[in-house]
């Protein structure tokens, strides 16, 4: 007998996956129902999820509805305060201490649709996340949970009596009894965890579930140091007579590196018109694209020294002609491992448009490398306060500045800013220019630098948060050590804690290439 049924007509399907930005709309709708009367997630907050830890966002979807959804972060539970609240743990809810490295996943959030409880799907969110901490080899899971019947009970009965009888089964609470069930057990009970959580009485049980196929690695050991070294050039433009003879002079800067131990060479903004010198084209505009038809070269060369001499390479910043005729002014990192990467100069000063029509890049990078996240901002870009937020909020640790500026004036707006950002965002900043003069080049007659170092203020960094200086105006290096293991203790113990004690309630910085 032949089975003539569609079974396709009685199938339903449904999906545990990670949350993507389509999501969002229909996650903050969903949560209004789940908790009326409560303050709800606003789209940055689930953006900045997304952006810090999207592999740790999960959503349930049931015949192409979003039913259920939970949010997560990494930390190391052992820095923050036994009574810490939400807002502490969670950065008001941006997520943005999230750390890669840390010990424990924390649960800032697990919902689903009314009209689909019952159905498992909190435990099909948790099982997911489970999944993810044996995945990544974390400790445990900790989540601090509403005990939402407790307004039910609170005249008779404190919080510590409510969640023992709830866990011998006397009491049922729809988040607690559920929580027991999927084998956390009690740490404590937090006051004053959600303000907002009346039904809770504003606290909240802290629930530990352990992962007991954690192993212990050699990066999971508690880091005293991680120091990086910085070797900045502080370049000469002078008269050459071929590429030959750039290459030998930035050759023997990276071999200065290599020789220091130095994690990345830095050089400065412009590098590449010092070839202008030997081109014999008067006229500014032609001048740049002739430099342009040294791209290739360029690139071979810096690829080939990272390689050779084990360094990072910030390789300064050169003119690119793409295929719409357009020239951006781009600064390249070349890593040691022989991988490129890419920025674009943001904002073009009026003399780079007046004189070289250079176009505007559009997108803020942040790029990973064997000594953690870093971002690249030329010259202009780094007196924007906005881009060097947006690239802390990414997870960049360092941002190098490659400059060229012609007088102190200009010279001093570079090195004022630099150092503003390493204060604002807690992070080192490191700013590379040329000195000397091209008297035979248009639009590159002379040049001011003093490059540096620079690190937040605070006990533990640098006095007067200047890590190494060059001279001004004289060719050298300036080599230090920055330490991104002090930078993360002090973002969350420091004197001051810029990053996490912004008011996202009161303003915010929206990328719009998200």
């Amino acid at each position: 007998m032949t089975d003539t049924i569609d079974l396709s007509k009685f199938e339903k399907k449904m999906i545990i996956r990670n949350i993507e930005d389509k999501d969002i709309d229909e996650i903050l709708a969903m949560q209004a129902l789940c908790f009326p009367g409560m303050v709800p997630w606003k789209r940055e907050h689930l953006e900045s999820h997304l952006e810090h830890f999207p592999e740790g966002q999960f959503c349930a979807e049931f015949e192409g509805k979003i039913i259920g959804s939970c949010s997560s972060l990494i930390i190391n539970f052992d820095e923050y305060d036994d009574r810490h609240t939400w807002d502490d743990i969670t950065d008001n809810g941006y997520i943005t201490n999230h750390n890669p490295d840390g010990y424990n996943m924390y649960g800032i959030e697990v919902m689903v649709h009314p009209d689909y409880r019952r159905m498992k799907i909190g435990h099909r969110l948790y099982e997911a996340r489970k999944d993810l901490a044996r995945r990544l080899n974390l400790k445990s899971i900790i989540i601090g949970g509403r005990i939402p019947n407790y307004h039910k009970f609170e005249k008779e009965l404190s919080p510590r009596q409510y969640v023992q009888e709830v866990k011998q089964h006397k009491i049922y609470d729809p988040v607690l009894s559920f929580q027991l069930l999927n084998g956390f057990t009690l740490m404590r009970i937090n006051p004053n965890y959600l303000p907002d959580d009346r039904a809770s009485g504003k606290y909240a049980t802290l629930m530990e579930w352990n992962n007991v196929d954690y192993l212990p690695t050699s990066k999971r050991y508690y880091k005293t140091a991680f120091p990086v070294r910085i070797c900045v050039v502080q370049y000469q433009m002078k008269q050459i007579n071929s590429f030959e003879e750039f290459a030998t002079q930035v050759e023997y800067y990276t071999d200065v590196a290599s020789d220091a131990s130095a994690d990345f060479a830095v050089f400065p903004e412009l590098l590449t018109t010092q070839l202008m010198s030997f081109l014999d084209e008067k006229s500014p505009s032609r001048a740049i694209r002739r430099v342009t038809e040294y791209t290739e070269e360029y690139i071979s060369l810096f690829t080939e020294l990272a390689v050779k001499y084990n360094v990072n390479i910030i390789g300064g910043s050169h003119f690119v002609e793409e295929d719409n005729g357009k020239i951006f002014n781009v600064a390249y990192l070349f890593r040691r491992d022989g991988t490129i990467e890419k920025q674009y100069k943001i904002h073009i000063t009026p003399n780079e448009r007046k004189w070289w029509g250079i176009s505007r890049g559009d997108d803020i990078k942040v790029f990973d490398t064997d000594c953690g996240k870093i971002a690249i901002q030329i010259c202009y870009d780094i007196e924007f306060p906005e881009l060097a937020r947006i690239a802390a909020d990414k997870g960049a640790k360092i941002i190098f500045t490659p400059f060229c500026t012609e007088d102190r004036q200009g010279y001093l707006r570079v090195r004022y800013c630099s150092q503003a950002r390493a204060v604002e965002n807690q992070i080192y900043t490191v700013i590379s220019g040329t000195v000397g003069n091209l008297p035979q080049t248009e639009n590159m007659d002379i040049q001011y630098a003093q490059s540096a170092i620079f690190a937040p203020s605070d006990f533990e960094f640098a006095r007067d948060g200047i890590v190494g200086e060059c001279n001004p105006n004289i060719e050298m290096v300036v080599i230090g050590d920055v330490d991104l293991e002090i930078l993360r203790r002090q973002r969350q113990s420091g004197t001051v804690r810029q990053l996490k004690d912004r008011r996202h309630d009161v303003y915010g910085i929206r990328y719009k290439k998200n």
